[in-house]
């Protein structure tokens, strides 16, 4: 018998200060019995970081032909392809060729270095990446706290992303390794 996601409900205040953006969210999102509470907490940062009219979580772990979020527009393109972890250049190629944009929200710590240098070496890279990396450490009040029902306010100001929930409060330094 296979194993049910578990869902969890985020209530988000986004203040994007970089990009004039200021929301009121309402995540559900799915955790799938093969993922950490570690990865789903980045879903939703990243979520927070590249938010954009129309951006949803995909079926990602359950489906390889999708990336963890992404942006359609009315006709059915994709705009924006946003990948969590350190995927391979063949899967960065493809979400290339099938969207405008193609974002990464890297947090491997030392791996995510030589995965950047092995990623720019082999993509003939253009405008259309962006990499970002965030501290896996700076993440873990987050992921210690996670509740199935949470209120959040995430503001973002030039390189950083400013969590708060409950009596927490996170600084998380945000490295902009390739793109806009």
């Amino acid at each position: 018998m296979a194993l049910n996601a578990t869902m969890y409900r985020f209530a988000v205040e986004l203040s994007d200060l970089n990009r004039n953006i200021y929301e009121s969210l309402s995540l559900h999102v799915a955790l799938h019995p093969s993922e950490t509470i570690e990865r789903m907490c980045l879903r939703v940062l990243a979520y927070s970081l590249f938010y954009e009219e129309g951006l949803v979580f995909t079926k990602g772990l359950s489906d390889d032909a999708e990336p963890d979020l992404w942006c359609i527009d009315y006709s059915g393109d994709i705009q924006h392809w946003i990948e969590l972890g350190t995927p391979d250049a063949k899967r960065l190629k493809k979400g290339m060729g099938r969207s405008r944009k193609v974002s990464v929200l890297t947090y491997e710590g030392q791996e995510s270095d030589k995965w950047i240098e092995s990623v720019t070496r082999d993509l003939n890279l253009n405008n259309k990446l962006q990499i970002v990396r965030v501290d896996r450490e700076q993440i873990q009040p987050l992921v210690e706290s996670v509740e199935r029902g949470m209120q959040m306010n995430v503001m973002i100001q030039d390189n950083e992303a400013h969590l708060s929930f409950a009596d927490v409060f996170i600084n998380l330094q945000i490295d902009k390794v390739m793109g806009e």
